[in-house]
């Protein structure tokens, strides 16, 4: 009997959304998870934003750590995390900004470098569908290279499972926010976005954003594979590589992409909670209705 259903198996399957070391924390955890679903508080507080501008290295290979960023973002002590042991690449969960509840989600910079997989994909589908249920909006934050590639992720269903994060955020109707903290490459980035970047009621990046049909590492080698490979010596490849990566980068900033009005605007990272707030604010109240919004909510 101990072998069946054991929490060190539950947890990092997904199935168990929390675990907690006793039943006192767990009831105290349920009484904060409920608090979600009725409505705004008015008494909050919330760090000194300006942490945010030093919460990402400038450079643009250090790896940092997203959790610290939705803590500085949110209202002190108001973020609750979901199934965190499963599909670490996906950060999901609940937060309050400005008293007001959101669900989030976010890539994790620490796992596949960002990459969506086919469990985050779920993962991410799942939640969405939570928040819409419930009228909950939605805060998601971008720092992915795309979808995950190759012969081995597609043995776990990628197609079918990462069109399901497309499948949900399409049928939803409350308010979606993203912030592009650095990545937002490929179809994964307007995955993140639900579907597209003009989707968002509000799109914007960080000064650190870039954008791109694709990774840049990828795209110069496989656009640029005979003219890397007809320079025999090594150095002078690397040498050349990495300018064709800088030009790259520099095409694909941030503010070019505002520029182009593929996104709404780049700001100061220490702006980010007051623009969420502004944008909260400004969205229409949801209409009072009757009986459930969504027929199921999936269990898996």
């Amino acid at each position: 009997p101990e072998e069946v259903g054991p929490v060190s198996v539950q947890g990092p399957n997904g199935v168990i959304d929390i675990v907690c070391k006793d039943e006192s924390e767990a009831t105290d955890i349920a009484a904060k998870l409920l608090s979600y679903f009725q409505g705004s508080l008015s008494d909050y507080e919330a760090a000194d934003q300006r942490a945010l501008r030093f919460a990402i290295p400038e450079n643009r290979l250090r790896v940092y750590d997203i959790r610290n960023v939705i803590e500085i973002l949110a209202d002190t002590d108001s973020v609750l995390e979901l199934k965190a042991q499963f599909a670490p690449g996906m950060i999901t969960g609940f937060l309050r900004v400005g008293g007001k509840p959101m669900g989030y989600i976010a890539n994790n910079p620490m796992h596949l470098g960002g990459a969506i997989d086919a469990d985050g994909s779920e993962k991410a589908a799942r939640h969405i569908q939570l928040c819409d249920a419930f009228d909950i909006p939605i805060l998601t934050l971008c720092d992915t290279p795309g979808f995950m590639v190759g012969p081995d992720a597609e043995k776990t269903a990628l197609v079918r499972k990462t069109s399901r994060l497309f499948a949900a955020a399409g049928s939803i109707t409350v308010p979606v926010f993203t912030i592009i903290l650095r990545k937002g490459y490929g179809l994964g980035a307007q995955a993140m976005a639900g579907g597209s970047m003009h989707t968002p009621f509000l799109c914007v990046a960080w000064p650190t954003g870039e954008m791109g049909p694709m990774g840049l590492e990828g795209a110069v080698r496989l656009g640029f594979k005979k003219e890397l490979a007809a320079i025999e010596d090594e150095h002078e490849r690397q040498k050349t590589f990495d300018a064709m990566v800088a030009e790259a980068y520099k095409r694909g900033k941030a503010i070019n992409a505002a520029a182009f009005m593929e996104i709404d605007d780049v700001i100061d990272p220490a702006d980010s909670r007051m623009r969420l707030l502004q944008a909260l604010n400004a969205v229409p109240a949801p209409q009072p209705r009757r009986g459930k919004k969504r027929t199921f909510v999936d269990t898996w």
